[in-house]
């Protein structure tokens, strides 16, 4: 569902159809009346959109795949090492698509922000994608870990949440349109989807 979303919202992002409509005013409804220039969101509106940054997010989730694979070894899971591997894929795909799709979608930048020449355009939010299989990804490893339900609920709850202030702030402080954000999510639950998917099918731990 995740990948067919999508290619729709890609589809009319690449043909400035109908759906951009929204646009406007989502960003307007989540960033109030006079929106901000970019990067001049609060400091609080800023350390959340900042937490879509590589040089946070990333290390985030080798922490949890160095931990996750350390006890999955060490209680002799088969193929203690397949998560972790699942996830890094999915992360090292992230700048490969974000890269090759903004130039050949082009979005122009929201409000005051003017893209420098050059630069491939916003959609979708290399940030927002970063923080989605970073975060996400780190909450699905170390879920393997956790045997009570409600804690792994718990859990994709809090990456869930973390992941919603970043794609808001991210709008908030002028650096994307909504449907950046929205498309990066999408992207990035079929990635975490076919990661989750690699591990349940081959690791041996359905649990």
């Amino acid at each position: 569902m995740c990948t067919a979303l999508f290619g729709l919202l890609t589809w009319q992002e690449a043909v400035r159809g109908r759906l951009l409509a929204w646009d406007g005013p989502l960003r307007g409804a989540l960033a109030g009346p006079a929106a901000h220039p970019a990067g001049a969101g609060s400091p609080v509106a800023q350390f959340f959109a900042d937490l879509g940054n590589a040089q946070i997010a990333v290390p985030v989730l080798i922490a949890a795949m160095v931990w996750t694979t350390w006890c999955l070894r060490r209680a002799g899971r088969p193929r203690w090492w397949l998560p972790a591997l699942a996830y890094a894929a999915a992360m090292a795909a992230v700048p490969l698509l974000v890269s090759l799709l903004k130039p050949l979608i082009g979005r122009a930048g929201p409000g005051s922000l003017t893209l420098s020449p050059g630069y491939p355009g916003l959609y979708p939010s290399g940030h927002a994608a970063t923080a989605a299989v970073a975060y996400g990804g780190a909450a699905l490893l170390l879920a393997h870990l956790l045997l009570r339900t409600a804690a792994r609920r718990l859990l994709g709850a809090a990456a869930v949440l973390l992941n919603i202030a970043v794609g808001v702030f991210l709008v908030r402080c002028g650096y994307h349109w909504p449907l950046d954000v929205v498309g990066s999510w999408l992207l990035c639950g079929a990635l975490l989807a076919g990661a989750a998917l690699a591990v349940s099918c081959w690791s041996g731990n359905r649990g």
